[in-house]
């Protein structure tokens, strides 16, 4: 098993030029996110950086507006039209065949002509001309004799009367977004219905329905490049490109989900548990462990009891009203004085002996045990949800109210408190990747010993940076709030609330990393974590001014290079302090240098 040495040395704090090249490289992944950064006064505070607070893989994907997508709709209707010299309506019919393709219709068009008009209805040539001198026509749907002027067709020619027309479009409407495909009303024909068609026909409100499934159509017939963001109420769409960096992404309107499964953002955990851990929340398969675990059978109506004071002699409930012994369940009738009283059961502890309830008793213990398990990191996970909600919430207060108030009260510019938003930014992330692995710490096998021991001990150091990062943001800085004139301390309290910041990012970086890889540095032979791998994830422990593992050696015996006595690594929040400042004890968190 390894030591606690190795474990802080394989989580050991980065450098002062690493923390720099950090934010370097956050501000370079930013401009990878191609929402418009000019939007972002739209949906709040500054998610761009609120992705990124943990330097998660470069993501690529655009954010649409419905204005977007009608936008981008319309100009491949343009280009289609133009390059292949039909309609518009015959473009949009077209487009919608092969799912708003470009590329698809033209290559299709071009090799066989023939048979796109045929799958999709259009014809070449009007299949008849405006009959002359001809005033009336009988309808073939209703029988009714209408004025030729009355009478709509499609490029097949079939002629029906306005009110018909009108009906069968507004049922295809009213049946769903299948009215975008809408072809003849004459069952033998299959010529399309199109756009210019339909939208001439029916009601202002069928027309909004239309154009609605229309503009749904590009992203719900694009599932593997665009999808709409799960949020409730959202009409953003995203769209992403596949293979490129994280599955999460961070919508305008501020939420951020999985591009995979649309759940909620989730990273470390992949998919599969992710919708395993649902599935089990929503599950009944809990409520019957509770009731194994915590109740019996009536003897007679079978009905579960649950027992929480009280004697031994239980009376089931009416219509049954059965009365017996909550030890042995037999029959009351035959217990007594003789058998124990009311607080025990002899013939039970003999039974018991014998091994008579050895069965029922192991089946409800391990009920128990799976509920209680269940219950400890449900629990957590829950709770690191609602302090991230309150965190988030805590945010929008800080940004809309408490910056400028404290920008008065110390007299900078709201430019220079980015450190305080900043921190509260990476607070709200850490609290939903730290949700997340009580889910993985549920499914994480019970026989690796080793893995969970190195998981249990990185995911503690964590939550305990999480939590030094939280009260200094939430209860140290509410003191500069209180003033009324600039607090000298306040530069302090700057330099320590953006070292934290910076660490509880190291400490989460390096978590993330090892939860993705399914702790593949921990060789479970052995019981330690490989050095090799653990120096790719967080640099070796020399190299970031942390102490050397067990058993290493320095040249000259005690003696340490320029580089190890300019900077030296507190064993207690990893934070790589520098000599010039301070040489024995830790600016963050005050630890005494060992």
């Amino acid at each position: 098993m390894e030591s606690e040495d190795e474990m802080q040395d394989a989580w050991a704090g980065t450098s002062d030029d690493e923390f720099q090249n950090e934010e370097e490289e956050d501000e370079d992944s930013d401009a990878l996110a191609s929402d418009d950064e000019d939007d972002e006064s739209d949906y709040g505070f500054g998610f761009n950086d609120f992705q990124l607070s943990t330097r998660r893989p470069q993501t690529i994907f655009t954010v649409l507006s419905e204005q977007d997508i009608r936008q981008r709709q319309d100009e491949a209707v343009a280009t289609i039209t133009n390059f292949l010299s039909i309609s518009p309506a015959d473009a949009g019919v077209l487009l919608r065949h092969f799912k708003w393709s470009v590329s698809k219709v033209n290559d299709e068009w071009f090799a066989d002509e023939e048979r796109v008009r045929a799958n999709v209805g259009l014809l070449e040539k009007p299949a008849t001309s405006k009959r002359k001198n001809v005033k009336e026509m009988t309808c073939q749907i209703c029988f009714e004799v209408h004025p030729f002027e009355k009478m709509k067709e499609p490029r097949c020619g079939h002629y029906f009367c306005e009110i018909c027309w009108t009906g069968y479009i507004h049922t295809a409407i009213n049946d769903g977004p299948g009215c975008l495909t809408l072809r003849c009303a004459d069952p033998s024909c299959g010529a399309a219905i199109g756009e210019d068609m339909v939208l001439g026909l029916v009601s202002k409100e069928d027309q909004q329905k239309y154009m609605r499934y229309l503009l749904r159509s590009y992203v719900e017939d694009n599932r593997k490049q665009v999808k709409w963001c799960p949020a409730p109420g959202c009409e953003y769409a995203v769209e992403y490109q596949a293979g490129v960096g994280s599955y999460d992404l961070v919508c305008k309107c501020g939420f951020s989900f999985c591009w995979n499964c649309r759940e909620e953002a989730h990273r470390p955990v992949d998919c599969e548990t992710v919708n395993k851990w649902i599935l089990k929340n929503c599950a009944e398969s809990e409520n019957m462990n509770w009731i194994l675990a915590n109740s019996k059978p009536c003897p007679k109506c079978k009905r579960p009891i649950e027992k929480n004071q009280g004697c031994m002699h239980i009376t089931c409930t009416p219509p049954c009203k059965f009365e017996f012994c909550w030890l042995c369940l037999g029959a009351w009738t035959d217990h007594g004085e003789r058998t124990g009283g009311f607080y025990a059961c002899n013939r039970y502890e003999t039974a018991k002996q014998e091994g008579v309830y050895d069965e029922a008793e192991r089946r409800r213990e391990m009920a128990k045990n799976s509920l209680e398990r269940y219950t400890h990191y449900y629990e957590r996970w829950a709770t690191n949800e609602s302090s991230r909600s309150k965190a988030l919430a805590d945010l929008q207060l800080m940004q809309s109210v408490k910056v400028d108030k404290l920008s008065d009260i110390q007299c900078q510019p709201v430019s220079q408190l980015k450190f305080v938003t900043d921190a509260w930014l990476q607070i709200v992330e850490c609290r939903r990747v730290l949700k997340w692995t009580y889910a993985y710490g549920y499914y994480l096998p019970e026989n690796e010993q080793t893995k969970r021991q190195f998981f249990e001990y990185s995911q503690g150091e964590a939550e305990a940076g999480l939590e030094r990062l939280h009260q200094c943001a939430e209860k140290e800085l509410q003191t500069f709030l209180e003033g009324d004139s600039p607090n000298s301390s306040f530069n302090d309290f700057r330099t320590k609330l953006a070292g934290l910041t910076s660490v509880t990012r190291t400490y989460f970086e390096n978590l993330v990393r090892a939860l993705e890889s399914n702790l593949s540095d921990v060789d479970i032979s052995k019981g330690a974590v490989k050095s090799s791998n653990s120096s790719k994830a967080s640099g070796s422990s020399k190299a970031r001014g942390g102490r050397p593992k067990s058993g290493s050696t320095r040249s000259g015996g005690s003696s340490r290079s320029g580089e190890e006595m300019a900077h030296w690594s507190c064993e207690h929040c990893t934070y790589v302090n520098t000599t010039a400042t301070s040489s024995n004890v830790c600016i963050i968190c005050g630890y005494p240098r060992s």
